[in-house]
């Protein structure tokens, strides 16, 4: 899995009723992209994660 500043990480939910979680990529603390990454969730909490199989990285698009 690669990163770079500004990516969404998309994690899945585990249980039905439950919401997916987006969170920022604010750094990339691996090498080459690669995890753990530091980041920013939608509540405004930050946390340094190491995504698992359950989470997609969408990459910043150049307008954003």
């Amino acid at each position: 899995m690669h990163a770079t500043v500004g990516d969404r990480i998309h994690v899945k939910s585990r249980h039905v009723g439950e919401r997916e979680q987006v969170a920022e990529v604010l750094e990339v603390r691996g090498q080459g992209g690669e995890p753990p990454y530091l980041v920013r969730y939608q509540d405004g909490h930050e946390a340094l994660v190491y995504p698992g199989a359950d989470c997609v990285i969408e990459q910043r698009r150049p307008e954003d």
